[in-house]
């Protein structure tokens, strides 16, 4: 079974990324903007997050993560991409996002190969400035779960990004007392926030190839 057709890897190296436009669709509407330098001076604290391919009953899916709650943790019980904090001995942030992808859903690194990245993204509420990147695995993933983190895998085909809405449905959540936020609702699971604005630009890049 060929691992990912060298057509296709090369048309999304070389899609052109729509960023901003295409996080805004998904983004909260208190979510103020920020110019890089503006980000820079909030020492914001670095991570990188992960989209990993692999084929499953011949389509391509991707794995989410519905996180472990911790009570101090402003994203813990959400929904979202393997991926953390940038380590020291990182060496660049693809280093970060493989590893973090290893140690949380058990993908041994030498199975993940770093495509391409996405647009990187600043989150206000935790200072983080995360940076997404597109993977694919040569072998279908057993996922083992590194249970302080993560809680679940929802296996996301990718042909549901296709059909990904424009004009997003708006919920209010209670993780934001009450204010209605454009969300994604994926079998009844709903992303919001930071994953899906790096989703909807997945989506983008997509359909653009």
């Amino acid at each position: 079974m060929e691992i990912i057709g060298k057509d296709l890897l090369i048309k999304i190296k070389n899609a052109n990324l729509e960023g901003e436009k295409a996080h805004a669709i998904y983004s909260p509407p208190y979510r103020n903007l920020f110019s890089y330098e503006q980000i820079l001076e909030k020492n914001p604290r670095l991570a990188a997050v992960n989209i990993v391919f692999y084929l499953k009953n011949n389509e391509w899916h991707f794995p989410l993560i519905v996180r472990t709650k911790h009570e101090k943790d402003k994203h813990s019980g959400q929904i979202s991409f393997p991926g953390g904090s940038k380590d020291a001995d990182d060496q660049n942030f693809s280093e970060t996002a493989v590893r973090e992808t290893s140690e949380e859903i058990g993908i041994p690194e030498h199975y993940i190969k770093v495509i391409r990245s996405l647009s990187p993204l600043y989150i206000p509420p935790s200072n983080f400035y995360v940076h997404p990147f597109i993977s694919y695995t040569k072998r279908n993933p057993e996922f083992i779960l590194e249970k302080n983190e993560v809680v679940e895998i929802i296996e996301f085909p990718i042909t549901s990004l296709l059909n990904l809405d424009t004009q997003p449905t708006m919920l209010a959540l209670e993780s934001t007392k009450g204010t209605e936020v454009p969300v994604i609702n994926f079998q009844g699971y709903i992303i919001w926030g930071a994953t899906s604005m790096i989703l909807s630009e997945l989506s983008h890049l997509l359909k653009n190839m």
